[in-house]
């Protein structure tokens, strides 16, 4: 679990480009600056493995952002594999249900590299594209807030790490499941960006306030043009 991170511990650079190559790039050009990279549906199915290791080869952690949701024994078997490759972070989407959930906790602890050095799994609860009509097309009749804090109580009983949610939803989280479920939030917006596809969001600031354990960040420093000084500065927001 997260104890007394830095704010620049705190930060997830999201690698989401096109070719390895920009992304090593991009790595190498931030690894003196952040810790964690995540590597996500794009990277890993133009890439699959080597993704993961040329972060690692970089000496930078790596959150593994598949959300596995299958039937129990499916999402236990990726869940088991992503753990052999020595990530840092994985994730699973709650909506999977408590046996699913429950199957790759197992899994992940079965097969980490180094038992004390568990992959940190968390359950997705309601992705921060998605709004109170989009919740409501796939039939879910609850409020957002509801929705996502028994998302996260379910993850948790499920035996999962923590959850990735909306900076909206994070205070509650944090009040509702207590100071050591980690809490993962996308949707990081600095002041003045655009805010792109995505419509729950919040400043870098504001999220770690609310009681977010890591923040993840991508075309906000990947397309800026000096990554570096844009990276540094969402961490200097964070220190504020």
């Amino acid at each position: 679990m997260p104890e007394n991170l830095k704010p620049g511990e705190k930060l997830i650079v999201a690698l989401d480009m096109k070719t390895l190559d920009e992304a090593a790039l991009m790595v190498k050009k931030l690894g003196a600056t952040v810790r964690v990279f995540k590597v996500g549906m794009g990277l890993f199915t133009s890439y699959g493995p080597d993704a993961v290791k040329m972060v690692h080869d970089k000496g930078a952690k790596v959150f593994l952002d598949l959300k596995f949701h299958d039937i129990p024994n499916t999402a236990a078997h990726a869940v088991r594999s992503a753990a052999k490759l020595g990530v840092f972070m994985m994730n699973v989407h709650a909506m999977g249900g408590s046996d699913m959930m429950a199957s790759a906790a197992a899994a992940a602890l079965e097969a980490a590299v180094d038992p004390d050095k568990k992959p940190i799994l968390l359950g997705v609860t309601v992705l921060t594209s998605m709004d109170q009509a989009s919740i409501g097309e796939i039939g879910v009749d609850r409020r957002i807030e509801e929705e996502v804090i028994a998302l996260a109580r379910l993850g948790k009983d499920s035996g999962l790490d923590g959850v990735v949610a909306s900076p909206n939803e994070t205070a509650l989280i944090r009040q509702n499941l207590g100071k050591d479920f980690i809490i993962v939030t996308p949707g990081i917006r600095p002041a003045g960006t655009e805010k792109g596809d995505q419509k729950r969001i919040m400043t870098p600031a504001d999220a770690v306030k609310a009681g977010a354990d890591y923040i993840v960040v991508g075309r906000p420093i990947i397309e800026a043009k000096d990554p570096v000084e844009a990276a540094k500065k969402i961490i200097k927001e964070m220190e504020s």
